[in-house]
């Protein structure tokens, strides 16, 4: 899981002066409730209605049939997320300098689809 992951390589990232911070919809409880259960070092900011994402164009509408099979799974993101939106943002890891420029930049449609911890530590050491 990327969390973990990245909560595994945060001590390298903090090394190279970076701040590891995820943004979820997720309500603040439910981040903080998951993080302690997995004993992770990582912050994680709530984005209620995914409005960030929405401002980063990472919003999306999750269709008809997907809700179908989060519910079969017991994911129920009314319940997690607070809102009956049945949105999500999509993957996106982004380094954003001091001065708020964006350094890097990782963005993928497919929500399966994430890089390697590895890959972020790197873009930050060629910064």
């Amino acid at each position: 899981m990327e969390l973990e992951t990245l909560s595994a390589s945060s001590d390298d990232l903090r090394a190279q002066g970076a701040d590891v911070v995820f943004i979820s919809p997720q309500l603040p409880e439910q981040s903080r409730d998951f993080v302690q259960e997995k004993k992770l070092s990582v912050d994680i900011l709530s984005d209620p209605g995914n409005e960030v994402a929405a401002k980063f164009g990472l919003k999306f509408q999750l269709p008809d049939y997907l809700k179908t099979v989060y519910l079969n799974f017991g994911i129920d993101l009314e319940k997690s997320n607070g809102d009956n939106s049945w949105t999500l943002p999509m993957s996106a890891r982004y380094i954003i300098d001091q001065k708020g420029i964006v350094r890097y930049a990782d963005v993928n449609t497919d929500y399966t689809i994430r890089p390697e911890a590895e890959e972020t530590l790197e873009a930050l050491k060629q910064i």
